[in-house]
């Protein structure tokens, strides 16, 4: 019998900051609405999207299958459930991120994420906060911590793009 030595979880949290020239409506509206999210959140080059199904409401939530590259890549999956929301202000869900793999599921992390939506000026400053336990990998930290800010960056130039 193998005895592993190696934590099997590591443990993380991160703050990403953003401000965009939007109003705090907006911004929220950006993450409401299912096109919109769908834009900044999944769609992207060398991105393709195998499954989506959004219902943003408390208690409701996001499904979605994704794929960067070509065919030999891994499929990735996001089950999501919406925990709080306030109109204009405050987001709050949980999360299982993880890959496809031919014997099942192979769940990466399971995280607690919040956005605050703070009117900053004639903008909005976008405080986003993640809680993760990070299975297997503690690598995995800094890289979704590099995922989560790309995909504010996306989300700031959806913001541009349908002013």
């Amino acid at each position: 019998m193998t005895v592993r030595t190696e934590p099997s979880v590591a443990h993380g949290t991160f703050t990403v900051e953003r401000r965009y020239d939007a109003s705090p409506a907006r911004v929220f509206a950006a993450h409401a609405d299912p096109a919109a999210f769908r834009r900044w959140f999944a769609d992207g080059e060398e991105w393709t999207v195998h499954t989506w199904e959004q219902d943003f409401r408390v208690g409701g939530h996001f499904r979605g299958s994704f794929r960067f590259g070509d065919e030999n890549n891994a499929t990735w999956f996001n089950e999501t459930e919406y925990l709080d929301i306030v109109e204009n202000r405050r987001m709050v869900w949980s999360y299982v991120m993880g890959r496809e793999s031919p014997d099942g599921r192979i769940r990466n992390s399971v995280s607690l994420a919040t956005t605050e939506i703070v009117a900053d000026g004639a903008g909005t400053r976008l405080v986003y906060t993640e809680q993760g336990a990070f299975l297997e990998s503690a690598d995995d930290i800094a890289l979704r911590e590099r995922g989560c800010a790309d995909m504010l960056d996306a989300l700031g130039r959806e913001l541009k793009a349908h002013a």
